[in-house]
């Protein structure tokens, strides 16, 4: 298991974050909501082995940032993304993130694109894509359905619903239960403000897609290709896997972003 070895003091929070070495460009991988960097143990082993610098976090709130004063917004998020990545001095780094994680990086690359080498999105929806009528009202209701789950029950529903491996759901179980119901619900109602249809924007740096065939969750079986289609790109569907793609098949993730992270370096 990877252990997050340094802190950055932030408003409200301690973030937990580890740099693992390597050379060349640095890979940002950023964890979804309820989750934590452990998500990512298996692909930031690897990727190290092989001589890529990766950088770990927990986002306030998660894994061990904790306790959390100030609350979760998405606005707070992408400071403390943006404060990280001054700390360590990376250099047009390659963000990388899962569903929330996935979510959070659209945005700084469309906020500040000459700052990024690269975009990773895993089982995340896109975030400037168009929503059906139906889409619209499911998002806006996710978090008040939420909100009815007992305490008690929602880290295992969570867990269930994300992972398809009896491996991956119990480190979700583990992962969720860090969190309180109404911590929860707050990531998520902060998870939607990145979601902005904008039909007139097109990613501006390479885009790598990866989704786990059994994943269910929101509208991403259907936005995520659609999105593929747009911008030119292949989509990786990656077979049996549900929403925690990197734990449910954590080898072909890791082969996966290694591919992209080499075509990457050699663009340049």
């Amino acid at each position: 298991m990877v252990n997050l070895t340094e802190t950055l003091d932030r408003p409200g929070c301690a973030l937990h974050y580890a740099d693992l070495g390597g050379d060349g460009p640095a890979l940002l991988l950023s964890h979804g909501a309820g989750a934590d960097h452990h998500m990512f143990d298996h692909q930031a082993h690897h990727l190290t082995s092989r001589g890529h610098r990766v950088v770990v976090w927990d986002m306030r709130g998660h894994g061990v940032s904790r306790p959390n004063s100030s609350g979760f917004t998405a606005q707070g998020a992408v400071d403390d993304v943006l404060a990280l990545i001054q700390q360590l001095e990376l250099d047009r780094p390659i963000l990388a993130g899962h569903s929330l994680g996935g979510n959070l990086s659209q945005n700084l690359v469309r906020r500040s694109p000459d700052d990024f080498r690269g975009l990773i999105v895993m089982d995340s929806t896109w975030n400037t894509g168009p929503l059906t009528r139906v889409e619209r009202l499911l998002l806006s209701i996710a978090a008040p359905s939420l909100s009815l789950i007992p305490a008690r029950s929602l880290p295992r529903i969570m867990a269930r619903a994300s992972a398809v491996t009896s491996g991956a759901q119990e480190d979700a179980v583990r992962a969720f239960s860090q969190m309180s119901k109404q911590e929860f619900i707050a990531v998520w109602r902060a998870t939607t403000e990145f979601v902005a249809p904008d039909s007139s924007y097109t990613t501006p740096v390479p885009l790598c897609l990866i989704r786990g065939e059994k994943d269910s969750t929101g509208n991403i079986a259907t936005a995520m290709p659609q999105w593929a289609e747009f911008e030119g790109v292949g989509e990786h569907v990656v077979p049996g896997a549900g929403h925690l793609v990197t734990q449910d098949a954590p080898h072909a993730v890791s082969a996966i972003l290694e591919s992209f992270l080499t075509s990457v370096k050699s663009g340049e």
